[in-house]
């Protein structure tokens, strides 16, 4: 516990710009590192038309780690498999709790195994749906029907998730969206422009709106 402890005073400067962001390599087999361009274009969006001053490469972490408390923002993402074992569960948990957000960008086939992990997370917490007037949808981009859809698989519409604490957003899954796809460079899925504009804008308004709660 005395590193929690130590690990909380570094929360006094979480939500100021000019940190850096971290991407969470979880076990169970699934490609936490999936999407490897996506995270760092992202950042250069934001610290090109949002004002961030991010560092440019994201760290990597695993949800056991004191490592975890340096990073106000955690990205994970990926495909299949995610397991937490009890470690993680307890440091992932204090964390979160403790000023931390967690954005999990399902990047298709995360769903069945990440809501098991969730539950151990916060057995008494259910994920929540956000509505478009939440204000992570009108930070400096404005969406007025939500999470935009950036890859289709399953005709299933885009669904933003959060869980909170006293009223407070700890963590974000966007699900049948694929932003991280929607970021990576343009060849890798040859998107049309626009549409890895909208992707990046959302992620910039994510950002944007962690930074500024």
């Amino acid at each position: 516990m005395k590193h929690f402890v130590l690990c909380l005073s570094l929360f006094g400067m979480l939500h100021s710009f000019g940190q850096e962001l971290a991407i969470l390599k979880y076990n169970g087999g699934g490609d936490w590192y999936s999407n490897p361009t996506a995270l760092p274009n992202l950042i250069r969006f934001c610290n090109a038309n949002i004002g961030t001053t991010l560092a440019e490469k994201p760290k990597t972490v695993t949800p056991s780690s004191s490592e975890i408390f340096q990073y106000p923002f955690l990205h994970m993402t990926g495909h299949g498999n995610v397991f937490f074992n009890e470690e993680d569960v307890e440091n992932l948990r204090t964390y979160l709790l403790s000023g931390g957000f967690l954005h999990i960008d399902d990047n298709y086939g995360m769903e069945k195994y990440l809501r098991r992990e969730l539950k151990k997370l916060f057995p008494n917490k259910e994920l929540v749906e956000l509505g478009a007037d939440h204000p992570v949808f009108n930070q400096k981009y404005t969406f007025t029907e939500g999470l935009p859809k950036i890859h289709e698989h399953d005709g299933k519409r885009p669904q933003a998730l959060g869980i909170f604490e006293d009223g407070r957003l700890l963590l974000l899954y966007t699900l049948e969206c694929d932003l991280g796809d929607g970021w990576e460079d343009p060849a890798v899925h040859n998107d049309p422009e626009a549409i890895r504009t909208k992707a990046l804008q959302m992620g910039s308004n994510i950002i944007a709106y962690v930074f500024s709660s």
